[in-house]
């Protein structure tokens, strides 16, 4: 930590610095804090320095190691078409929270991860969560689908619903990506409503 951090990290327990003074320290972008309450804006930083050396990023606290969850349902769903009987492995998964995917994983840096995602600032954490609950939606449909498809031997449609539903799911994958590494925008829920409405 440089002497200039040092005596950053200082003023913000002993003074409370505005928001303004946290834009001009060295070592953080302005347009990172932008958008994060004066509120949260003294953990956040601290917790930006717990984190540094781990597989978590110091610009939103959050670890893309969750997204191997959602991965874990996209190679199934792939594999459907060519193997049908693997919908019984897709039904065997669950939705988890952040915080319950790293109790549950091997994660070097579970309990850190788990700990740091109460200070991950809303402006991060709010799309975050907007996402996760996309996902779960899109999935759930599409095991509904799917499994209506395999129960009615329709090979073709079965394909093609695989073939969406993976592509909408790595979108949003994607956009989960980008809130972890600084972004903070959502995909439009009206993509996803009519995704969820088409039969």
């Amino acid at each position: 930590m440089s002497c200039l951090y040092k005596q950053f990290y200082y003023k913000i327990y002993q003074r409370r610095p505005t928001s303004k003074a946290l834009m001009q320290t060295p070592d953080i972008d302005p347009l990172l804090l932008d958008g994060i309450p004066s509120a949260e804006l003294a953990a956040f930083i601290a917790w930006r320095e717990r984190v540094n050396g781990a597989n978590i990023s110091d610009k939103t606290l959050l670890a893309t190691d969750y997204l191997n969850h959602f991965n874990e349902i996209v190679m199934l769903i792939e594999m459907l078409p060519d193997m049908p009987d693997m919908l019984e492995d897709c039904r065997m998964w669950r939705p988890k929270t952040y915080q319950e995917h790293f109790r549950d994983s091997g994660f070097s840096d579970k309990e850190l991860a788990i700990e740091a995602y109460n200070h991950v600032p809303s402006k991060f954490r709010q799309p975050f969560e907007e996402s996760i609950s996309m996902l779960n939606q899109v999935v759930s449909h599409t095991l509904d689908r799917v499994a209506a498809d395999v129960d009615g031997g329709d090979t073709e449609k079965l394909g093609f619903d695989c073939r969406a539903s993976v592509e909408l799911i790595h979108r949003i994958i994607q956009v989960m990506n980008g809130i972890i590494h600084g972004a903070a925008h959502v995909m439009e829920q009206d993509e996803i409503d009519t995704y969820l409405s088409n039969a």
